[in-house]
């Protein structure tokens, strides 16, 4: 009997620990498969409120993932539980006001997901879901820059509340107080967009990118780099330094959004460089990851000032 070598024995044995590993994941050998990223839309009595769920492989028998809802970050999820094509998963209340676990359901549908999901609070509510494009980053023509804001009025631009507390004052966009957010009436896909923004002390905002992805805008001079502050993509994207300057300066933002690619020099100093956005943030206008969007303020954490915003489009 030939004798096998190292190498062939280690193959050999890897592609057992792939098979009994899959077979161990999804038991009974279903093709169902839940793992990727998935842009979801949930029903709230008639109201579309967007979501994004991804699942991944962890180790032989577990599948795991990162979870974004209505508000707030990208949650972790520590076990994605699968019986045949269907799953579920639970993870505990954050930016909600009840007590209880959020819970998810899922089936595969097809090439999509659908299912229910339970807040905190005990509401239940069906949800839809499709598989997030890939959205690769690629060779750019730019065209001619885009004044977003004539600095005179909000031509251009609408609130996304009931009232719309922003003005515009000597070239400046002002949101004086907490209230709507804003939006620019004209989308975009591919682009590079430049602004400077200004905040009082203590205060928060955030430009959203296609309406979807939120730069974080805050008070963080003095605070270590994270995934929360200034510079970061929220939840997902933590800068290389902290260049946030002191509250009352005008400071800058220079993005470059090529796919679900972005590079962020904030304050003449490159602290993203080329990282992909995995998915939409907590506060997004919808989960239609695939087509353009606009230009977002967020308005309803304090009050914050911008100027000299200009958009780069792609040919």
């Amino acid at each position: 009997m030939k004798r096998l070598t190292a190498s062939t024995a280690q193959h050999i044995c890897i592609l057992l620990i792939i098979f009994f590993g899959i077979g161990a994941i999804n038991p009974g050998g279903t093709i169902a498969n839940f793992e990727g990223r998935w842009d979801i839309t949930i029903d709230a009595n008639g109201k579309q409120l967007p979501s994004w769920l991804e699942i991944n492989h962890s180790g032989l028998k577990t599948l795991v993932g990162h979870y974004v809802g209505v508000t707030g970050s990208a949650r972790p999820i520590s076990k994605v539980n699968v019986d045949g094509e269907k799953f579920s998963f639970a993870i505990p209340p954050q930016w909600e006001n009840g007590n209880e676990d959020l819970r998810v359901e899922g089936t595969m549908n097809g090439d999509g997901i659908s299912g229910t999901l339970t807040t905190p609070e005990g509401k239940t509510y069906n949800w839809t879901g499709v598989r997030a494009p890939a959205l690769k980053s690629k060779a750019i023509s730019w065209g001619a820059p885009v004044k977003l804001f004539n600095g005179k009025d909000l031509t251009g631009w609408e609130a996304s509340g009931q009232t719309n507390q922003w003005v515009a004052e000597n070239g400046i966009l002002k949101s004086p107080k907490s209230g709507s957010n804003l939006y620019s009436t004209r989308k975009f896909k591919d682009f590079k967009l430049h602004l400077e923004f200004r905040y009082p002390k203590g205060s928060n905002s955030g430009v959203y990118l296609r309406g979807r992805y939120e730069v974080q805008i805050m008070d963080s001079k003095g605070s270590p780099a994270s995934v929360g502050d200034l510079g970061a993509v929220y939840g997902f994207i933590m800068p290389n330094d902290m260049v946030a300057k002191a509250p009352g300066e005008w400071q800058t933002y220079d993005i470059t959004l090529n796919g679900r690619f972005i590079t962020l020099v904030a304050n003449g100093k490159t602290i993203i460089s080329n990282q992909e956005i995995p998915g939409i943030t907590g506060g997004a206008l919808d989960s239609k990851e695939g087509e353009a969007g606009p230009i977002l303020f967020q308005g309803d954490h304090g009050p914050i000032e911008y100027r000299n915003i200009v958009v780069t489009p792609a040919k």
